[in-house]
C-alpha cells in the first residue's frame, strides 16, 4: 500500500501534533483509495476526550465525532481513509493499544513528538487477521 501526502499537510499535522505535547492528539485523514493508493486530501484535527491523565499516552474520540466527520467527508466527495495520531516521546510505531483499537482497511499515521518537537512520521496498516500493522509507503509530495 501506498499513501500520498502533501508536504503542507504533513507540515499541519506537524504543527497540531506539537500543539498537543505533552498529550497525543490525533484526527481523520480524508482523501480516496484508488487500488493500492491511498491519497489524503485533507485532515481534521479532533479533541483527545480520554481521561485527562492518560492523554500523555491514550488518544480517543467520541462516536459522535466518527459520525459528523463521516458525513463531512461524503458532502466534500471524500472518504475516511485513515487516522492520524502521535506519539510523544515515543517513536511513530504502533502501541499494542493501537493495535487492538484499529481497524482493517484504515491508514494510520502516526507522528512521534520528541521534546515538544515532531521529528519523524509514519503510515501503518493493520493486517486483516488485526494481529500486526504493515508499515506502508508514505510518499510526501
Amino acid at each position: 500500500m501506498r499513501v500520498s501526502l502533501s508536504k503542507a499537510l504533513q507540515q499541519r499535522i506537524f504543527e497540531q501534533m506539537e500543539a498537543t505535547y505533552p498529550n497525543e492528539g490525533g484526527g481523520f485523514l480524508l482523501g480516496q483509495v484508488e487500488g493500492d493508493l491511498v491519497t489524503i486530501v485533507d485532515i481534521i484535527q479532533v479533541e483527545n476526550v480520554f481521561a485527562v491523565e492518560e492523554q500523555h499516552h491514550r488518544y480517543a474520540m467520541t462516536p459522535q465525532d466518527w459520525i459528523r466527520l463521516e458525513d463531512e467527508a461524503d458532502e466534500r466527495g471524500f472518504s475516511l481513509v485513515g487516522y492520524y495520531h502521535s506519539h510523544p516521546d515515543s517513536p511513530a510505531i504502533p502501541s499494542e493499544y493501537d493495535r487492538e483499537h484499529a481497524l482493517p482497511n484504515f491508514v494510520y499515521i502516526i507522528t512521534s513528538v520528541m521534546m515538544a518537537r515532531a521529528d519523524d512520521m509514519r503510515a501503518w496498516l493493520l493486517r486483516p487477521d488485526r494481529g500486526a500493522f504493515d508499515g506502508a509507503l508514505l510518499r510526501l509530495s
